[in-house]
């Protein structure tokens, strides 16, 4: 199954307006508070699934928030939203990131690519990265988050998430491992990861054209995580769950 029929067969279950997943909790508030101050920027939100993440932006004073997803399904559920939110300063498009031409959108301040990455090879991220550095303005930012690459092979147990990896680190690489995460509620969605390496990640950022440093950040859940629900967040205690990356333009 592609990802366009993954997240159009599942869009309703990935409709939220609070925390449920677990990267809600351990990847999300994290990246939101990285691109702070972003109160009169536009935004790109790429992959922007059905809108969690761009309404936070867009309730917190963003100008702008532009999203695209290759499923209709979760565009949709991000236009009912959007209604139910009464924000105005959103906008969507169904359309692939790969082939959508932007030659005439002025230049955004922010790019945002959350779990976008491992969805595409290699050649694809490396695109998209270069696309991200013709998007931005100088003085912009590109902010993204990804899995851990080392998780699929560090967690053996299936709850709360899984990834079924095939070969090792560097064997596994731009190998599609499926998985599969739950929701608090117990409701589980199907996902997707095409494996890449740390290499990899930065390679792209260097041959996109990104000179400065980019600030990298290994995700985890927290005490406050385990405290909450330990069920839920306890079995992953520990672990490096996302990496999270922001670099500017």
């Amino acid at each position: 199954m592609n990802t366009k029929e993954l997240y159009d067969s599942q869009a309703r279950e990935w409709s939220r307006n609070e925390p449920m997943l677990l990267s809600d909790y351990s990847a999300r508030p994290f990246v939101i508070d990285m691109c702070k101050p972003f109160a009169g920027l536009r935004i790109l939100d790429a992959g922007c699934g059905e809108g969690y993440v761009g309404r936070q932006f867009a309730a917190g004073g963003a100008l702008h928030v532009h999203g695209i997803d290759i499923s209709g399904k979760m565009i949709g559920e991000a236009e009912t939203a959007k209604i139910s939110s009464g924000l105005n300063n959103l906008s969507y498009i169904v359309g692939d990131i790969r082939e959508v031409d932007f030659s005439s959108e002025e230049p955004y301040d922010l790019f945002i690519g959350m779990f976008l990455f491992n969805y595409l090879n290699v050649e694809e991220t490396h695109q998209v990265m270069k696309k991200a550095f013709e998007l931005i303005k100088p003085g912009g930012h590109f902010v993204f988050s990804v899995p851990h690459p080392f998780l699929a092979f560090l967690k053996k147990d299936k709850y709360p998430f899984y990834f079924t990896p095939s070969g090792g680190y560097f064997s596994g690489r731009n190998i599609l491992f499926p998985g599969e995460i739950w929701r608090r509620d117990g409701v589980s969605v199907g996902v997707q990861c095409v494996h890449k390496t740390f290499e990899d990640y930065f390679t792209g950022l260097k041959n996109a054209g990104f000179t400065s440093m980019p600030e990298v950040y290994e995700l985890k859940i927290g005490q406050e995580h385990i405290d909450l629900d330990p069920s839920f967040f306890g079995p992953l205690k520990d672990l490096p769950l996302h990496v999270a990356f922001k670099v500017s333009r």
